[in-house]
């Protein structure tokens, strides 16, 4: 099969790999849409030890099951792979098992290739009606409906008369204001320093956008997502979030810096860092996409997995404006699967 291979620092090529051989508990998946991720980009840029070259990056996809009983099943895939044993898994806080392992990162290769294959469990049959490449998006928009869940939850506000901010355009911070909205927020911002992004999030999402300067003007916020994790997005964030407000913390830019701790102690804001989502988060978001929770999803660029080394770049350098890019695998060589 061909696999999009992260060989080194800002370096992928588009190579042939053996197709993965299922276990008994798993499926092969021909992946027909695969997302490229914050955390592809990290490792892409070498900033992520946990992913070492080589390695076939993504962890975002879709796409039909090809053997078995269930061949032909179109497909989600829940990229965590978690031990259901643990008191974690067993309590549903299946994302903080300690012996969770996702694809894309080592011993687990990713979906940026034609093939994936994953335990049964993990995938989640995709309506008929439902383009894949939205299908795909499950994922990233699973981080921002189980951080907002938190939220809310810590809250303890009636959603309708919650006043919240979203840090980022990207696809954490857009998906986490789209979840905002699908779980019964009314009131959403997004604050985005890319004047181009700026844009076409305005255009194409129907929400509020603001630059960084007109943040100053806003009031505080009850609820404020960072989908960045920079120590200027942290800063930001405790500075504009209400006394009593919730900070959510998703973003993995940078580990240190940002935040007023002073401000957030006298003011008793709450702080909630969240990693990925449980399984229900998971399952919760597919079902919201296939109940069209989200509105229209015009906010991706769809790419051939062959020009995906382009596509790092060209996310590299700042050009997409799209939030989310989806790489399509060609499948195109009767030699490379089933």
């Amino acid at each position: 099969m061909k696999a999009l291979i992260y060989t080194g620092v800002e370096t992928l090529e588009y190579q042939n790999v053996p197709i993965p051989c299922p276990s008994e508990d798993q499926e092969l998946v021909r992946v027909l849409a695969s997302g490229i991720c914050g955390s592809d980009m990290h490792a892409y840029l070498g900033h992520d030890e946990r992913r070492p070259a080589p390695l076939i990056l993504g962890h975002e996809a879709a796409g039909v099951v090809v053997e078995g009983p269930n061949a032909g099943r179109r497909v989600t895939i829940n990229p965590l792979v978690t031990c259901g044993i643990c008191t974690f898994c067993t309590s549903g806080r299946t994302n903080l098992c300690a012996k969770r392992q996702i694809i894309s990162m080592p011993p687990r290769e990713g979906a940026l290739a034609e093939y994936v294959a994953m335990p049964r469990s993990n995938l989640i049959t995709v309506p008929d009606n439902i383009p894949l490449e939205h299908a795909a998006l499950a994922e990233p928009l699973a981080c921002g409906w189980h951080g907002v869940r938190l939220g809310i939850g810590a809250l303890g506000l009636p959603t309708s008369d919650i006043r919240s901010l979203a840090i980022g355009g990207g696809a954490i911070g857009l998906g986490s204001a789209l979840c905002l909205v699908a779980q019964g927020v009314q009131d959403v911002t997004i604050v985005e320093a890319n004047v181009a992004r700026r844009v076409f999030l305005t255009q194409n999402t129907g929400l509020k956008v603001i630059s960084p300067d007109e943040l100053e003007a806003e009031a505080p916020f009850d609820m404020i997502v960072d989908g960045v994790g920079f120590a200027g997005t942290r800063d930001a964030a405790s500075a504009h979030t209400r006394s009593g407000g919730v900070i959510i913390h998703i973003g993995l830019g940078e580990n240190t810096g940002g935040l007023d701790i002073r401000r957030m102690t006298l003011q008793e804001i709450t702080f909630i860092g969240t990693y990925t989502y449980t399984a229900n988060d998971f399952n919760q978001t597919a079902q919201a996409i296939f109940d069209n929770r989200f509105g229209e999803i015009n906010w991706i660029e769809k790419r051939p997995l062959s020009e995906g080394a382009n596509a790092f770049k060209d996310i590299r350098s700042g050009k997409v404006e799209a939030p989310k890019t989806i790489l399509i695998p060609e499948h195109n060589n009767p030699d490379t699967g089933p």
